[in-house]
């Protein structure tokens, strides 16, 4: 039987981030919340964004090779987090934006850069010539011409304090979708077992067109990929994913890998972690907060990672 709270809903549609963004809260018809949700997404963007020249991370970029620059606790929480995550070297780099501009894979002008270009830039990626200071919460970029840009994890860190609101409003079910980025909040009013139906993307398909799909508990979903943003050069495709260990697109059999943790940023951690791996890797849902992932290769075959086929 389903539940009760299935049958009372509010849907909201926003752009920010750069996407088109979808929460449904179940169990109500206030639409309240969802408004006050909105506003907390875009005051992130406001203090997180690249996009604009006006933000505290840009007030970072702006900076580099001159001075540090004292930021909010929310700018400095992330950006450590971003540069302890670069620091791993698995695939994931906040400094690899300069890198990223001189491919501008998916964008006008977009074209395979020369190697002494890449090479140069590369010397701007270094996570390690970033000076994190805990006692007053700046942030110096050693070099001029680095760039931080948390892109690769704020969506993730945004949806989940946005499940933080909805928590501390007393909601017991809801869908959080920032542009693909799923996080699903409480146990699904739709099933007895509570679990909630995930599709994964096909690769060679629309956006919404499934591969495949799984059922999981209350977990977030994201996906890494090649086949949204890529360049064909003399017959030769590149996807926008730089590896910031070569400066070049990485190489993988991989089209796309869909990770299931407990929190969003850490699902998109993982999903790069895994994305760069190009394969399951031994132990890695030992963490009990990594529900598991699911792996489409360019050839379609697919392989799960902790889950029943």
């Amino acid at each position: 039987m389903i539940k009760d709270l299935a049958l009372e809903q509010v849907v909201g549609d926003h752009h920010a981030l750069g996407t088109s963004i979808t929460l449904q809260i179940f169990g109500t018809q206030n639409r309240d919340l969802l408004q006050k949700s909105f506003d907390l997404i875009d005051h992130y963007e406001d203090i997180f964004t690249v996009n604009r020249d006006e933000s505290e991370v840009m007030d970072i970029n702006h900076a580099a090779g001159e001075h540090p620059v004292q930021v909010s606790s929310a700018v400095y929480g992330l950006v450590k987090l971003a540069v302890e995550k670069s620091r791993e070297n698995f695939g994931f780099n906040a400094l690899i934006g300069p890198v990223v501009k001189l491919w501008h894979i998916g964008f006008k002008g977009a074209h395979v850069p020369k190697d002494e270009e890449i090479k140069d830039r590369m010397l701007l990626t270094d996570p390690f010539k970033v000076v994190l200071n805990d006692s007053d919460q700046s942030v110096f970029l050693k070099m001029k011409g680095m760039e931080l840009d948390l892109g690769g994890i704020a969506k993730g860190w945004i949806a989940d304090r946005i499940r933080d609101l909805w928590r501390a409003y007393g909601v017991e079910a809801g869908i959080i979708n920032l542009g693909g980025n799923i996080l699903l909040v409480g146990d699904s009013p739709k099933r007895i077992s509570g679990q909630w139906s995930i599709g994964v993307q096909d690769p060679k398909q629309p956006r919404g067109d499934n591969i495949t799909s799984v059922m999981v508990p209350e977990c977030s979903a994201v996906t890494s990929g090649t086949y949204e943003r890529y360049l064909v050069v003399n017959g030769k495709k590149y996807h926008h994913l730089i590896d910031p260990r070569t400066g070049y697109p990485v190489k993988t059999d991989l089209a796309g890998v869909t990770t299931f943790t407990k929190t969003s940023v850490e699902a998109e951690i993982e999903c790069k972690r895994l994305f760069f791996a190009g394969k399951p890797l031994k132990g890695w849902h030992d963490n009990p907060d990594r529900i598991g992932a699911i792996f489409v290769y360019n050839d379609e075959h697919i392989e799960y990672d902790n889950f029943d086929d």
